[in-house]
């Protein structure tokens, strides 16, 4: 999840462009059922943090914001794709910040994966996985409140390495690369739960 803050200082400038966005985490994470205790209680962290509004869903929200992050998986499930991030030099889901042109957290999360990843044609699950709460550097210092989901790659799909990351790779789920960011392994089971159990819909 490459950080591409513009800096300590930066202000909210038109959270109201973030108002469906908000809205739809909102709703999302209200009917959501956590796969772990842990994820119960990031989710009603991040309940309370949207109490503040749109401006929750900008990165330059300094007590925190919302992000939205993807495990992609191969056609077959038997491969995960993860990047090398360029800044803190560890393995980790793609992902990153919500943008005025996401109308809900899917958007934002499938938008990510196919900027970080270079693949067309991704499919995403729309019942998040987890949800993670995190230190992070941007802003000099806040937190992102990162819901994640399970995303299928087509058949065939070849990764392009974005201007976002060091270098991105395919590893088997149990056999994840070091070093790894503290909250990637535990996307695996359920990433793999959910192409169980539906199929993963069509990119729009």
């Amino acid at each position: 999840m490459p950080d591409t803050a513009t800096g300590p200082t930066a202000q909210p400038t038109n959270p109201e462009a973030y108002a469906a966005l908000h809205a739809d985490a909102i709703a999302l994470l209200d009917g959501w059922q956590p796969t772990r205790p842990a994820a119960a209680e990031a989710r009603d962290r991040t309940l309370a943090l949207l109490a503040a509004g749109p401006v929750a869903m900008m990165r330059e929200h300094v007590p925190g914001h919302v992000t939205a992050s993807a495990l992609v998986l191969d056609a077959t499930g038997s491969r995960v794709l993860l990047c090398l991030h360029g800044t803190f030099s560890l393995w980790v889901q793609l992902g990153g910040h919500c943008e005025p042109v996401d109308q809900t957290l899917v958007d934002a999360a499938l938008r990510e994966a196919t900027e970080e990843s270079g693949i067309v044609g991704l499919r995403i699950d729309p019942v998040p996985i987890d949800i993670d709460v995190h230190e992070v550097a941007c802003q000099g210092g806040s937190r992102h409140y990162d819901v994640r989901f399970a995303v299928l790659a087509p058949p065939g799909a070849v990764e392009q390495v974005s201007d976002e990351a060091e270098k991105l790779g395919w590893f088997p789920p149990d056999q994840l690369p070091e070093p790894l960011a503290g909250g990637t392994v535990q996307l695996v089971a359920p990433a793999l739960a959910a192409l169980r159990r539906s199929p993963l819909r069509p990119a729009p």
